[in-house]
């Protein structure tokens, strides 16, 4: 195949990937015909929809105007483990919320910022006092958790993508493994015996979750993890847009098929709206990625004793207006 037409195909595929990959890597790829249609059925056919995402409008955020409108803000969840009392990826009641990101589309679409929110952080849930932020998908599933969200940056949210973390051992197994620059060695808390070394190695299934869920092994604990997962997910895109797999329609609908019992989102977040985002998105490339943290103070103890991340909420005027008039690209983490 010539390079240039290589080159473009491979383009194309990142731009759809991203666009749902972002959203917790929901897969799409830019192939024609029957390999569009194929995917799109293997997409929309198998994945959860969650039905109830939203909470009242009236506890939201009044909705972006102007340019602003046009920018899509997409809340993704990652859960620690499928509630005790339900087996549904759908029915998120009972369980905790590990992964809490932000993807912020701008309406220009040059560029996405991902905002990553420590599982930790200490604020207001909405009806239920002061809490750790991954408490409000257990206590009042999707709707909570968004509202809550919605709370802190001032901005609504547009769509939802929630994944096992199981999910997550499924695509790195289904690539073949993911590269990884590791820049700190430690000893895993989820595999007995294993180490993770300094520098680049490829990861399998088990080997990225436990790499992606540990913080015990850290002495800032879940502010090293963030930065692991923020890692493991743009090494995961990248294998992801390899030639082996974005020029293989039958191992991307394979790929898809994996993983969509580990994924639900909302009734809008189907292949259709990954495809347009494709569109919108011409001329992305991976260093228009930016991945970032909420404002934070340090640690502490809360008043029952659990430990806690003390948000900054002195530092979050700017961010909040950066999310209100689309201008992250001028926000200084």
């Amino acid at each position: 195949m010539p390079y240039a037409l290589r080159h473009r195909r491979r383009k194309r595929v990142w731009h759809i990937a991203l666009g749902s990959m972002l959203s917790l890597l929901l897969l799409g790829a830019g192939v024609g015909g029957v390999g569009a249609y194929k995917l799109s059925r293997a997409f929309d056919d198998q994945v959860a929809t969650i039905s109830t995402v939203f909470p009242p409008a009236n506890l939201r955020p009044a909705p972006s105007v102007g340019v602003a409108a046009a920018a899509q803000n997409i809340l993704v969840l990652g859960s620690d483990s499928r509630g005790a009392h339900n087996e549904s990826i759908v029915n998120l009641t009972g369980q905790r919320s590990d992964v809490i990101m932000v993807v912020h589309i701008p309406a220009n679409r040059e560029g996405v910022w991902v905002m990553s929110i420590l599982r930790d952080s200490w604020l207001e849930i909405p009806g239920h006092g002061q809490a750790k932020i991954n408490a409000a998908l257990s206590w009042g599933g999707v709707p909570l958790a968004v509202q809550t969200v919605e709370s802190l940056i001032k901005t609504r949210i547009d769509h939802v993508a929630v994944v096992d973390f199981e999910g997550f051992q499924a695509i790195t197994d289904a690539v073949g493994g993911v590269e990884i620059d590791n820049p700190v060695a430690f000893a895993s808390s989820k595999i007995k015996g294993h180490t993770f070394t300094v520098g680049k190695q490829v990861v399998t299934g088990a080997e990225a979750l436990a790499y992606a869920r540990e913080r015990y092994a850290f002495a800032d604990g879940d502010f090293t993890r963030v930065r692991n997962q923020q890692r493991f997910f743009k090494a995961m895109l990248s294998t992801v847009m390899s030639s082996r797999t974005v020029t293989n329609p039958a191992t991307l609908t394979r790929l898809i098929e994996d993983i969509t019992p580990w994924i639900a989102v909302d009734d809008g977040l189907d292949f259709g709206y990954l495809t347009g985002l494709e569109l919108q998105l011409h001329g992305l490339h991976g260093s228009d990625l930016t991945f970032f943290t909420l404002p934070t103070n340090g640690t502490g103890t809360s008043a029952n004793g659990q430990s806690i991340v003390n948000i900054d909420f002195s530092a979050l005027a700017p961010l909040q207006q950066a999310f209100q008039t689309d201008t992250l690209e001028a926000y200084n983490p």
